[in-house]
């Protein structure tokens, strides 16, 4: 992945999960969000380059100035080494390794033969009550709904059964990519290859705005959910942690 295109990525991806409040210093996007989902309230850089470890000390007081703690999203590239060892020195530990993954739009077409999912211009109650039912955190599936929302140009697939959204997500569209977000299938219909008919709703609006680059990320202990990406095409460009003092 080159330059630009990790920098289209973090602006394409915070655009998506559209946070409070979004500004730009240094070469760091620093957003801050009173809800759960973590891209929406961490620092992160834009540009895979060894930095200044002075920009700790300004970034935590940007947070402490908002009221907040602060947050580092950084990638394991060796260039980032000095950086991941003066944030533990200062209390600061790694957690959730997370994978961001790319892909084609017509290969992520391609993982369902199924008829894809119904993409609507906002999500309605159902496709919200996906994220509070059972088996998901309700505050945090709330906090995510919310931030998808919020997004400018983004579209909500759902697979229905009868009243209920038994699988959605959400593509989001800007910066050259489309960039898939919030993947869930109910408890009680996994293994029916619902996501795949998702995912191909999603890359058909995407492709009909002329897209042709897709992203996402997923934590890189859902083997699950990497398995059917691996089947859509993707492969993995980078790996970041959230490091935070907890």
């Amino acid at each position: 992945m080159n330059a630009d295109g990790i920098a289209s990525i973090e602006r394409a991806t915070l655009a998506a999960v559209s946070p409070e409040t979004l500004e730009e210093r240094e070469g760091w996007l620093l957003p801050v969000d009173s809800g759960t989902v973590g891209r929406a309230k961490s620092a992160v850089p834009l540009q895979h380059t060894s930095c200044d470890l002075r920009v700790i000390e300004w970034i935590e007081a940007y947070y402490a100035e908002k009221g907040f703690p602060a947050i580092f999203r950084v990638a394991t590239a060796p260039c980032f080494d000095a950086l991941r060892r003066e944030l533990r020195k200062r209390g600061y530990s790694a957690h959730k390794p997370t994978l961001v993954q790319v892909g084609t739009v017509q290969h992520m077409r391609q993982v369902s033969g199924q008829p894809p999912a119904a993409c609507a211009d906002a999500p309605d109650a159902a496709w919200t009550a996906l994220f509070l039912g059972e088996g998901f955190d309700p505050v945090d599936g709330a906090s995510r709904v919310k931030t998808l929302s919020r997004a400018r140009d983004s579209v909500y697939a759902g697979i229905s059964g009868g009243a209920a959204v038994l699988a959605g997500g959400a593509a989001a569209f800007g910066h050259g990519w489309a960039s898939v977000h919030g993947m869930r299938t109910a408890q009680s219909h996994r293994g029916q290859g619902l996501a795949g008919r998702v995912l191909a709703g999603l890359a058909d609006a995407a492709a009909s705005r002329g897209i042709e680059r897709v992203f996402l990320q997923v934590e890189a202990a859902n083997t699950a959910a990497q398995a059917l990406y691996r089947r859509a095409g993707f492969t993995t460009a980078w790996r970041y942690d959230y490091w935070q003092r907890l």
